[in-house]
């Protein structure tokens, strides 16, 4: 009494087609487009914002921890480097925050009020209903 195993290629479409997975696939291209968004607004806004105090390329901002540090010598801390790296997450994490997450939270803020609304006022309905239905039984015992 065995069972037919799925093959191989039946699991591996089934895998595929499961929800969260083409919703993963989904996510990984909107992002890879959305990185490319944000690293073009900080190369071109933000950098040159910088810019006008220094030098658009933030990269070239450095502090030495050792007495030489010509050329490759000595030891370079490149704290503009992550300067624009943390520029751009938090670029990033703000354009998300504002325009998906804040947007989608408030949506589901009022379809949870609706549905709340909804069954509420289904219970004073039944309610009603039930107070209906002992006023007429009083009625007929009377």
């Amino acid at each position: 009494m065995s069972e037919k195993q799925p093959s191989v290629w039946e699991g591996f479409k089934a895998f595929l087609m499961r929800g969260n997975v083409v919703d993963l696939a989904v996510a990984v291209v909107i992002g890879a487009a959305f990185t490319n968004i944000v690293n073009s607004v900080v190369k071109g806004l933000i950098n040159p914002l910088v810019g006008a105090i220094g030098t658009k390329n933030l990269d070239t901002y450095d502090s030495c921890l050792s007495d030489n540090c010509q050329g490759e010598e000595g030891i370079r801390i490149l704290w503009g480097s992550v300067l624009g790296a943390t520029l751009t997450f938090v670029i990033t994490a703000a354009v998300v925050y504002f325009l998906m997450v804040l947007p989608m939270a408030k949506y589901l803020a009022r379809m949870e009020a609706r549905r709340k609304a909804k069954e509420g006022a289904q219970e004073v309905m039944e309610v009603t209903e039930l107070e209906v239905l002992k006023e007429i039984r009083d009625c007929l015992c009377v």
